[in-house]
């Protein structure tokens, strides 16, 4: 894992940081509970946001403690953003705080950085689970790492806690149960959303449950992303660092693999079709694929054989395969690393129909 951080970034982060740890305790026990209110907002839908300023603020990282406090008047202190009409109130929050940190009172311009700087360390440090330590190696020229390199080693017969999942006590108080993930799991980051192991099989009960896993993942790079949004310097902390290296790597890992699950099902669900002659009425499929740059899964749709009594032959599959790997040859839009992926899904398609 590299640090690319911008210096200036870095400066902006450890300004806000030693500031904020200057404040007398009780303020910053309040900027952090009103940091609580401004991430929850931030993350998820809400119409209306209240959120206010601390009573009294130190304006300058080298003062001492309560020492050098400024008052706030409680007339600029309160903050109310969106109404009841109001269907998300994320972007009207963000102008909010813009606004305050321009404002001509200098105390009310620092509380505002200082509310900024709570809410994107609540966000990075908080609301994410951490992690274990990992490195990724990278799959040709991919700009994202997502192949573990944890060796094969027999593990500790300590268990850690990220190895595990501990479910509670029986009734008789005999404490708690640690049920420890299957090694391909412990490889990765955050080993609990892993549905896939290296070959590819599955490790959870169900699709369903894979999808889940995926979406959980997705969920933990979107908050990343909005806390990046809000204070950019958060990219200079290292705890954001490894947070964003770690679970990357894993989306792009187990994204890729439930595309590749999915890729096989629809092959064994064709040929369970041929072999119930349930096929010569026409054939389209959806072909999922994990693009790196959205971090989303996307779909590919192709006509194998076209509406109506036709019937069906494994060329069909073959030539619709090859033409649409001659497509995605050919589209910008996808990056090397995921046309690759999606080349990849083609190919098997066409391989598991050659004659």
């Amino acid at each position: 894992m590299t640090n690319n951080t911008v210096p200036h970034l870095t400066q902006e982060y450890e300004i806000q940081k030693a500031l904020f740890e200057n404040q007398p305790a009780i303020v910053q026990r309040f900027l952090e509970g009103q940091a609580q209110v401004i991430a929850d907002a931030l993350i998820s839908k809400t119409s209306q946001v209240r959120f206010s300023l601390p009573d009294r603020v130190v304006t300058h990282p080298s003062q001492n403690g309560g020492n050098g406090a400024i008052n706030i008047p409680e007339t600029q202190r309160q903050n109310t953003v969106g109404g009841f009409l109001q269907h998300d109130t994320r972007e009207l929050l963000t102008r909010r705080l813009n606004e305050l940190e321009k404002s001509d009172s200098h105390e009310v311009t620092v509380s505002a950085g200082l509310l900024r700087y709570a809410a994107v360390t609540h966000m990075v440090n908080n609301m994410l689970p951490a992690g274990r330590m990992v490195t990724y190696r990278s799959d040709g020229d991919e700009q994202i790492p997502s192949i573990p390199t944890g060796d094969d080693a027999p593990e500790s017969a300590i268990t850690q806690a990220s190895d595990a999942i501990v479910e509670d006590g029986d009734e008789d108080g005999r404490g708690e149960v640690q049920t420890p993930y299957v090694p391909a799991a412990r490889k990765f980051f955050l080993p609990q959303w892993v549905a896939f192991d290296d070959k590819g099989k599955l490790l959870v009960g169900s699709v369903n449950e894979a999808e889940a896993h995926v979406r959980s993942t997705q969920q933990y790079v979107t908050i990343l992303h909005r806390a990046l949004a809000l204070a950019p310097y958060i990219s200079a902390s290292g705890e954001y660092q490894q947070k964003r290296y770690g679970i990357l790597g894993q989306l792009v890992n187990q994204g890729r693999a439930l595309a590749n699950f999915k890729t096989q099902e629809i092959i064994r669900r064709i040929k369970e079709r041929v072999e119930n002659q349930s096929l010569n009425r026409g054939l389209s499929i959806t072909l999922s694929y994990f693009d790196d740059q959205t971090l989303e899964m996307e779909n590919s749709k192709l006509e194998i054989i076209p509406a109506g009594r036709i019937m069906f032959v494994p060329a069909f599959v073959v030539r619709a395969s090859r033409g649409e790997q001659a497509k995605v040859a050919q589209d910008t839009r996808l990056n090397s690393s995921t046309r690759k992926h999606l080349l990849g899904q083609l190919k098997k398609l066409e391989t598991a129909f050659q004659s």
